[in-house]
């Protein structure tokens, strides 16, 4: 395979801040894989790495939400990518949906949801949750993973003969 890391950009996706609860645990992370997997009931899939801590919150509280990154919030797709921050719920502004899962008020819009079950995918879990409620919050174009270029370092993950 030539060069996958950059053919894998041409695949279209967007870029969401996934926030998780567990109570009064709560914490986020960027996805940029999420997508539609039935219309009814509505149910997304979104793909974790099983070793993060957010993994763990999903897994004990059940719920969580996707919130919609525009074009020009790529700071904020860069500081909930990262990984050990002690207070990275400090940025942006916060609102518990009605599972409890937080929303990002910035965001374009979010789908606020329950898990339905897993699936292991490689070195990820594809994990369905089915939608309870979804609101526009805001206008704007939607992010594109392709817009955030090596922001996530994928090319790190990919072989040298890929």
């Amino acid at each position: 395979m030539q060069n996958i890391e950059n053919i894998l950009q041409q695949l279209s996706q967007g870029v969401y801040v996934i926030g998780v609860a567990d109570g009064e645990k709560v914490n986020a992370f960027t996805a940029a894989w999420v997508m539609q997997v039935s219309f009814s009931p509505v149910l997304l899939a979104i793909s974790i790495h099983p070793e993060h801590y957010s993994y763990q919150l999903l897994k004990q509280g059940n719920v969580c939400s996707v919130n919609v990154l525009s074009q020009k919030q790529m700071h904020l797709a860069a500081h909930f990518g990262q990984s050990g921050l002690k207070d990275k719920m400090s940025v942006g502004t916060w609102a518990a949906a009605v599972t409890g899962a937080p929303v990002l008020q910035e965001s374009l819009a979010y789908f606020d949801c329950k898990m339905s079950h897993e699936v292991a995918a490689g070195d990820h879990q594809l994990v369905v949750c089915e939608v309870l409620e979804a609101r526009q919050l805001n206008v704007g174009t939607a992010m594109l993973y392709s817009d955030t270029g090596t922001m996530d370092n994928s090319s790190e993950l990919y072989s040298a003969g890929s």
